[in-house]
């Protein structure tokens, strides 16, 4: 079973415009609305896709009643810890014109240290099921700076590899923990590490204590680094569309690979980078195309030398 924890969930609006104009009056069809939040969005794929999963998050307030009941009629096995304070929001406008995807995120609120307990306990009843752990998405403003390493370290005195998609200090303390796999885009990883060359960033993630890093490169594909591996994985054409959920949608990958006791950086990384793929064309995060096995044929994977990964990434 794959266990995901959302700290800083979100009700996730969406709405598609002719064409954004900033300043400007729009007129749009309604809106989608879904319980969202990065390791949602990883469940919701692994799901659909027929892994065993259960999501841990909280839900507080009005908007959290909305998002409790789409999260309910979606069907996706949860544990719902309730907070006082309301589920935040996350606006997403797709511009039709140009495919480009403008999203604003509301920050949450912290919860208290009850509601932090609630949800460590709720994770600990639920880990003795699981066969990887995943912890995904950003932390509420004043969330306790130990909070994600207890989380790996209590997993990992389970036996369970945890696997992270996090930004900033956080993503530091991951590593530094000994997280299985880190998933950063090219500027978290910068932003967290201070390092500008994204393979240098990498590796110094592996040297605190990360045993892979799966880096998102945007149209330029997708890096798999270990202490001993470098693994390119690319289309030769970028595809256009909804780029929201695809980092959610290769962490589901690399999680239903690691609960079947994959560990291959190929294997891996060809799997997460059609799945991001696959992603991008769907309208809403936490989806994923059924195209992705004819993606998975068309990648052109590398194992190329350092120098030469660092000439087309500058």
């Amino acid at each position: 079973m794959i266990l995901t924890v959302t700290p800083n969930p979100a009700l996730d609006l969406t709405w598609h415009v002719d064409r954004l104009r900033v300043g400007d009056t729009h007129r749009a069809d309604a809106g989608a609305v879904r319980a969202g939040g990065k390791g949602l969005n990883v469940a919701r794929v692994a799901h659909a896709e027929g892994a065993a999963v259960r999501a841990i998050t909280t839900a507080g307030g009005r908007t959290g009643e909305e998002f409790a009941e789409e999260l309910g009629r979606s069907g996706v096995p949860h544990a719902l810890v309730r907070v006082a304070q309301d589920t935040r929001r996350s606006i997403a406008i797709v511009d039709e014109a140009l495919g480009d995807t403008t999203i604003i995120n509301e920050r949450g609120l912290t919860p208290s240290d009850q509601e932090w307990a609630d949800l460590l306990a709720a994770l600990v009843d639920a880990l003795p099921s699981a066969r990887v752990l995943v912890i995904s998405g950003s932390l509420p403003p004043g969330a306790p700076d130990g909070f994600v390493p207890l989380l790996i370290a209590v997993a990992k005195d389970a036996g369970v590899p945890v696997i992270v998609d996090t930004s900033g200090p956080a993503l530091l303390r991951a590593a530094d923990a000994g997280a299985s796999v880190l998933k950063p885009n090219r500027a978290e990883l910068a932003e967290a590490t201070g390092i500008l060359d994204p393979l240098d960033g990498a590796r110094a993630l592996i040297e605190r204590g990360a045993e892979l890093v799966l880096l998102s490169l945007g149209a330029a594909g997708m890096l798999a680094v270990t202490a001993s591996a470098l693994v390119h994985a690319r289309l030769d054409d970028p595809l256009s569309g909804n780029p929201t959920g695809a980092g959610d949608a290769a962490v589901a990958a690399c999680a239903v690979l690691y609960a079947e006791g994959e560990r291959d950086p190929e294997v891996i990384l060809r799997r997460a980078t059609a799945w991001s793929a696959a992603a991008v064309l769907m309208p809403l995060a936490g989806d994923i195309s059924p195209q992705w096995p004819a993606f998975a044929e068309q990648l052109r994977v590398s194992h190329p030398d350092p120098e030469s990964v660092r000439k087309d990434l500058s």
